[in-house]
């Protein structure tokens, strides 16, 4: 019955950290999405550009604001395939500590080992 109980909070663990990285990964798209669509503005953009820098608005040249931007884009798109990954193996880790947990429960709780 102890590995039973072990196993469940396990499972809730697992699948609160899961429910983290979903939101985290959510949060990075966002500004994936935001990232680019400052992208799109910039080439667009025929005037002076400003870039703030810290509380300090700077003119800028369209080369280096959209330098800046993509190395941004590009470091936030590797972290939400970074997250992706960690969810798809968390997510596998949830289904088969679910498998052993119906097992564990169709034999009457004891471990399967």
């Amino acid at each position: 019955m102890e590995d039973l109980e072990k196993l469940i909070t396990e499972v809730q663990m697992k699948n609160q950290m899961l429910q983290n990285i979903a939101m985290q990964k959510q949060t990075l798209m966002i500004q994936s999405k935001e990232l680019e669509q400052a992208l799109e503005e910039v080439e667009k953009s025929e005037g002076d550009l400003y870039k703030l820098v810290g509380p300090i608005l700077m003119k800028t040249d369209k080369i280096s604001i959209k330098k800046d931007l993509d190395e941004k884009k590009d470091d936030v798109d590797i972290k939400v395939k970074s997250m992706e990954k960690q969810e798809k193996k968390l997510s596998e880790h949830i289904k088969e500590n679910q498998k052993v947990l119906q097992d564990m429960i169709n034999t009457g709780g004891k471990s399967g080992e």
